[in-house]
């Protein structure tokens, strides 16, 4: 084999392979794209606000299975810290502010949230049923 036509056959391997790398990375948007959008359309959807240090409401009856999306308004001044060691998260939100939390499919049972800055009036709990 020549020189030349060793050259010419690299080159259309590279090409070849340049173009499924591009189809594929396309697929694979589409399909994560797609996921994307059926995870949250099936969210379940929930407000709670922080008021005199307080969450209200401080007890939240949630779905078994589905993911959730917790939207927190913090209607005090001052920041709070939304916590949930059994859930895994935290986030502080600052004063006059809101902030969202997702939390993946819950199983059922009873899990405490607080916030950290107040825990002593900053108390709620999910039951997941």
């Amino acid at each position: 084999m020549s020189t030349s036509s060793y050259s010419r056959n690299i080159a259309s391997f590279r090409s070849l392979f340049s173009a499924l790398a591009v189809a594929l990375f396309a697929l694979v948007g589409v399909w994560i794209g797609t996921f994307e959008v059926q995870a949250t359309e099936e969210e379940h959807e929930v407000q709670i606000s922080i008021k005199d240090h307080k969450f209200e409401p401080d007890a939240l009856k949630l779905p078994v299975g589905k993911p959730i999306k917790i939207t927190v308004k913090n209607q005090d001044a001052t920041p709070e810290e939304f916590e949930s060691y059994e859930l895994g998260f935290e986030k502080v939100i600052a004063g006059n502010s809101e902030a969202i939390i997702r939390v993946k499919p819950l199983k059922p049972g009873t899990y405490m949230f607080f916030g950290e800055f107040h825990q002593d009036t900053a108390l709620g709990h999910i039951v997941a049923e």
